[in-house]
């Protein structure tokens, strides 16, 4: 029995299952207030223990920009230590996103006491702003 539940498919869903299992073991190894290098670093390990293909500090377009982490040519995810996201942030995801056309991006960070990663879907539209909405 559903209880008029509608399921929602999600982009990616095991997939987006899986980095969310491995960067929550990195923060309760970590803890809250490591740096974005020493995230990224315990993450690359993890990704590797996992087997799972990634790319990590990936120039993306002519803007010089890099991105954290590609992984599996699918999803862009991008590591904050900050004491609360920005819309800035958000904004930064979305311009990966265009540049690599990309669907999916997952901000996290890692400062927060409980990590919540926040999926960030590419817009269609050319104004950024009107496609990332208050997290």
């Amino acid at each position: 029995m559903t209880y008029g539940i509608k399921k929602i498919d999600l982009l990616y869903e095991d997939l987006t299952y899986k980095i969310r299992g491995v960067l929550f073991e990195v923060h309760r190894e970590l803890g809250r207030f490591a740096t974005e290098k020493q995230d990224a670093d315990l993450f690359e390990a993890k990704l590797k223990y996992h087997k799972m293909n990634y790319r990590r500090e990936q120039r993306v377009g002519d803007s010089g920009n890099i991105t954290d982490f590609i992984i599996e040519d699918k999803i862009v995810v991008e590591f904050k230590a900050k004491p609360f996201l920005l819309k800035k942030d958000y904004y930064q995801l979305q311009r990966y996103l265009q540049s690599t056309q990309l669907k999916l991006g997952l901000l996290v960070n890692f400062r927060s006491e409980y990590l919540n990663p926040k999926r960030v879907l590419l817009a269609e539209s050319a104004d950024i702003r009107s496609s990332v909405s208050n997290p």
